[in-house]
């Protein structure tokens, strides 16, 4: 089973950058539709943003600040995180589905998982 690994997490002050990697453990994520999804303490995961293909779509909650991009030739996918803010501390997952599934926003749609990797922005 394809597993995924997420880097790039760490500790930021509110209103600095960071970049999330994915990477498939075997293979690429070049033909697939991969996304990002974030968990809080006590709270529900939730989608961050995905893409597919050339596609994006994002949560309004992170419009305008994160950015997802694809590099298929070394098949990774990237989260760029601008103006970060404390809300948006969690840990971060990446998962790939089929680029057929109607819609990148549900976590069930997803046959591969990352671990997850911490981001944490203090105020």
């Amino acid at each position: 089973q394809e597993q995924l690994v997420e880097s790039g997490g760490g500790l930021v002050q509110a209103g600095d950058s960071l970049r999330l990697s994915c990477a498939a453990s075997e293979g690429s994520l070049a033909t697939s539709a991969v996304a990002w999804f974030r968990q809080a303490p006590g709270k529900e995961r939730e989608f961050v943003g995905g893409i597919r293909n050339t596609a994006t779509d994002y949560a309004d909650s992170v419009k305008g600040r994160f950015t997802i991009s694809r590099d298929n030739f070394k098949g990774m996918v990237y989260l760029q995180m601008n103006s970060l803010k404390p809300d948006d501390t969690a840990v971060y997952y990446c998962a790939a589905a089929h680029v057929w599934v109607p819609s990148l926003r549900r976590a069930n749609e997803y046959f591969a998982w990352g671990q997850g990797t911490q981001v944490t922005v203090s105020s």
